[in-house]
């Protein structure tokens, strides 16, 4: 399978996407300082939304019919309502640069997901290999006492994979049932749905809002709803035009770097060497996922 040689603009993109990703952990550990788990995902996801249907309306892109609705919806709780708590509440409990590895593992239970659901997603031996070599890299990071010892932290650890097992249905839902709606506005009604999720379920466990907050808490708001999620959309989409799906994957790999480098600065955060020995995994589990570089090494 060919793939796209990725251009000094195509690196720009990703490399843009992964420094805002890798920013959204750090703004969600000084976001939760003073805002609820409910509130502060009702928050990203609503003024995400607004930002996004601005982009609608100036482009004037159509609105899904009635069908694409429900299976946007769908995707809002699968995609957003379910991992944006996951994550926030994980993140309570453990650094944002651990929760940002965790996080990486989204694309190798997207990938073990839709090689049981899709027929053209064949599990082949160095498939296999990578997912043997990315499950061995979790189970160090979280530690092969957690299913043993549930403390807050194991936990929150748990809830950072059942945040990337939610991507990943949600992944396999939108290849099954979300065609021929425009990617932006696809974005657009997934996040709408989310906040039709959040908002009451926000007000329900949290209360009424409390907007008294501190300037870092405001301004951290702000990058995580516009920057983190309406501008990422938008660049996302731009990055897969430029590099292709196989190459966007490497985003993946680029965030926690640039969370722990966000961790490292404004928190002071530092890891266990075993998070560093698994991300090594799960990367390596990746590259033989991908099949790249050991089919150049093979040629």
């Amino acid at each position: 399978m060919n793939q796209k040689i990725l251009s000094l603009s195509a690196w720009i993109s990703l490399l843009s996407l992964a420094t805002i990703w890798g920013g959204s952990f750090l703004a969600y550990s000084l976001i939760l300082r003073e805002v609820p788990v409910f509130t502060m995902v009702a928050n990203r996801v609503v003024w995400a939304s607004f930002t996004l249907w601005l982009v609608v309306l100036l482009l004037k892109l159509p609105i899904p019919n009635f069908r694409q609705c429900c299976v946007l919806f769908v995707m809002g709780f699968l995609n957003n309502a379910i991992p944006f708590s996951l994550i926030a509440w994980g993140q309570t409990h453990i650094e944002s640069g651990l929760a940002s590895i965790l996080n990486c593992t989204t694309a190798i239970i997207t990938f073990a997901l839709a090689s049981i659901v899709f027929r053209d997603e064949r599990l082949s031996f160095d498939k296999s290999i990578g997912l043997l070599f990315a499950l061995l890299g979790v189970c160090i990071i979280i530690g092969f006492d957690t299913l043993t010892n549930f403390d807050l932290q194991s936990l929150a650890q748990i809830s950072l994979i059942c945040a990337c097992f939610s991507y990943a249905v949600a992944a396999i839902w939108a290849r099954s049932k979300l065609k021929g709606v425009n990617p932006i506005m696809a974005a657009t009604g997934m996040l709408s749905s989310a906040s039709i999720i959040m908002v009451p379920l926000a007000f329900m466990i949290d209360g009424v809002p409390n907007y008294d907050l501190g300037k870092t808490t405001i301004i951290s708001m702000i990058f995580l709803s516009v920057p983190a999620t309406a501008i990422a959309y938008l660049l996302y989409y731009r990055a897969l035009n430029l590099a292709g799906s196989a190459n966007l994957s490497l985003v993946t790999l680029l965030v926690p770097p640039m969370a722990i480098l966000w961790g490292s600065l404004f928190l002071g955060e530092k890891l266990m060497p075993s998070a560093y020995l698994g991300f090594l995994l799960i990367t390596l589990g990746m590259c033989f996922i991908d099949g790249r570089l050991f089919n150049r090494k093979k040629r």
